[in-house]
């Protein structure tokens, strides 16, 4: 029995920041390490002593596996691997790779920069973490060592986003990171193999929530933005760089150009020539229909979309803007929302999840005055409107990924407590296996158990086959198959007996159990032989019978031979090798009870 052991630092009935510590096959691994976007300080990191009470982290950790960019997955990265100490192998994708840093330096800026806050890594940290990196490509099996393997699945969700496939011998599990099921207008949906990993640990973030369709959807956002800056009012759309920003600008571009508007929208400064630029270096991760247009037109490349500069914020006038980040936790989003908050005719719209302790939290829990860091208060008139458009499975896409993996095991991550405990029972129920929901700091041990491979020598197999005859044998039942187990180099091997009895040099000795019937039958013993043969064929149709000249009959290797005058009791002789025992007692139960057998 071997043991897989669990321990969320950041994402157990939490879903501020993924960082998951896993020892399976006894290496360690640490699936994401994010920073939590609610703190401002230390809690904002996860708790690294779990690990080590002193010393570095390198000796403790196998590996580290970052399953997209976004900061509540990669944030405290630098952190980790800098300032606590790990210089071990850092694996992800090819464009969290290259997004990444970009992300750390620009919320570095705004919290050390711009907040003068202490304690946090500095670029040259980022730097020098971005040097341990291992980029993976999909589908691609990585050694980390000689019996460490990762494989990298499409997620959908963010450009580059991934699940991993860990294995260490016979164990497994599949981490999924933030992924999304259904394909959208820039990214595809998450796919993964039927790869049936004794765990799967998968985000809960709509746990209980089944999304209305994305028609409906896009159709009551455009309505809600045309609605408003109609009226005279502004719009602002908090989101992350990458991701949801391109969605949404996607649809309003394709809108704008079909009702012919010229109300201004704007994006951050910036981050739409470095999205653009990633959308082209990376095309093979987006959607199928943006890899089909993108020859003749870039999806990316707005027309009516402009960058945005601060002093727009006072531009009296209807307009749209989408700033940076997602949660209004800091930056520009909030600079914009607390300048536009006391106005009535403005909207704020939430396309995606906020994290507790964020401004958007707040708001979207109906708070109408906030209380900022400098004592300053803000009074919330404008409307304030959620739409998800979150790139995150719902619960219908969960179950849908369980089905298609058939894990053992669950463990539901990156949720909230009451959510994780609907879906956990709704998972045991359809499926049949355990689930687990930790909490952060809590350990969980999940038992695994497997079968041992055993290579099967082609002879073997073909004398199996000739003992059923023309008949295929049923998948579905159990076959007894006798050979000699053997190690060859680090496999096991079942062989021919007469193969193994060569290659050791041993002579063959043949053990054989005999039994007597005394059966009350007059006529002749070929009479009676021939009757024992029609028995065996009608009651043992799947092995082989045979009825020879000197009157014996055979039934796959039990010898069958009658002896007596014609008048006389006949004595039925019946030898089988001890790998037909069960055959021999089969085919004496048989002839006791269709025979008139004379019991002493």
């Amino acid at each position: 029995m071997a043991e897989i052991t669990i321990t969320p630092l950041g994402a157990g009935q939490d879903v501020g920041r993924s960082c998951i510590l896993v020892t399976i096959g006894g290496k360690n691994i640490m699936l994401d390490c994010g920073m939590h976007m609610g703190f401002n300080d230390d809690r904002r990191f996860p708790d690294f002593t779990f690990i080590t009470r002193e010393g570095r982290l390198t000796e403790h950790l196998d590996c580290i596996i970052i399953s997209h960019f976004h900061l509540d997955h990669c944030g405290a990265l630098p952190y980790m691997s800098e300032m606590v100490g790990y210089d071990g192998p850092i694996y992800m994708t090819h464009p969290t790779k290259a997004i990444c840093p970009i992300l750390l330096e620009d919320f570095r800026k705004i919290t050390v920069d711009r907040k003068g806050e202490t304690n946090f890594f500095t670029s040259e940290m980022i730097k020098s973490c971005m040097k341990k990196v291992k980029a993976v490509n999909l589908h691609e099996v990585i050694q980390v060592d000689d019996e460490l393997e990762i494989k990298a699945y499409y997620a959908g969700h963010v450009l580059g986003a991934a699940m991993f496939h860990v294995r260490v011998g016979q164990q497994s599990l599949v981490y999924t990171g933030d992924y999304n099921m259904t394909p959208d207008r820039h990214l595809g949906a998450a796919w993964i193999d039927k790869c049936r990993p004794d765990l799967l640990i998968t985000e809960s973030t709509y746990a209980t929530t089944i999304r209305e369709s994305k028609r409906c959807r896009e159709r009551d956002f455009l309505k809600k933005v045309h609605d408003c800056v109609e009226k005279g009012g502004k719009v602002l759309i908090p989101v992350f760089a990458l991701g949801r920003a391109q969605e949404l600008c996607i649809l309003l571009e394709s809108y704008w150009e079909r009702m012919n508007l010229n109300i201004p929208i704007y994006f951050s400064l910036g981050l739409t020539e470095k999205a653009n630029h990633y959308y082209k270096l990376f095309i093979s991760w987006t959607s199928q229909k943006i890899k089909n247009t993108f020859v003749q037109r870039n999806m990316f490349e707005f027309k009516h979309i402009k960058p945005f500069d601060r002093a727009y914020i006072e531009n009296p006038g209807p307009m749209v803007v989408f700033a940076t980040p997602g949660m209004l936790h800091a930056g520009l989003s909030l600079q914009v929302f607390k300048k536009w908050a006391p106005h009535e005719q403005n909207m704020v719209i939430m396309p995606g999840y906020c994290v507790a302790g964020t401004v958007g939290h707040k708001i979207l829990n109906g708070v109408k005055r906030l209380e900022m860091e400098n004592k300053q208060h803000i009074d919330v008139k404008l409307s304030v409107q959620y739409m998800s458009f979150s790139a995150h499975a719902d619960a219908k896409g969960i179950m849908q990924l369980i089905s298609w993996c058939e894990p053992k095991n669950v463990m539901l991550v990156h949720g909230e407590a009451a959510k994780m405990d609907f879906l956990k029972n709704k998972i045991q129920t359809e499926f049949g296996i355990d689930c687990y929901k930790p909490a952060n700091g809590e350990t969980v041990t999940i038992e695994t158990q497997h079968n041992i491979p055993v290579d099967i020598s082609l002879s073997l197999l073909k004398r199996e086959a000739s003992f059923t005859g023309l008949k295929t044998p049923d998948p579905k039942k159990q076959r007894v198959l006798h050979g000699a187990l053997v190690m060859r180099g680090n496999k096991l091997q079942l062989i021919d007996p007469d193969q193994a009895l060569r290659d050791l040099g041993i002579k063959e000795h043949n053990l054989r159990f005999t039994s007597t019937l005394y059966v009350d039958e007059d006529g002749a013993s070929e009479k009676l032989a021939e009757k024992i043969y029609m028995l065996a064929k009608e009651k043992i149709p799947d092995q082989p019978s045979q009825y020879s000249s000197d009157g014996s009959v055979s039934v796959s290797d039990v010898m069958i031979t009658v002896s007596g005058e014609d008048d006389d009791t006949k004595s039925v002789l019946v030898t089988w090798s001890h790998q037909d025992e069960d055959l021999g007692s089969e085919l004496m139960d048989i002839m006791k009870n269709e025979l008139p057998v004379i019991v002493d």
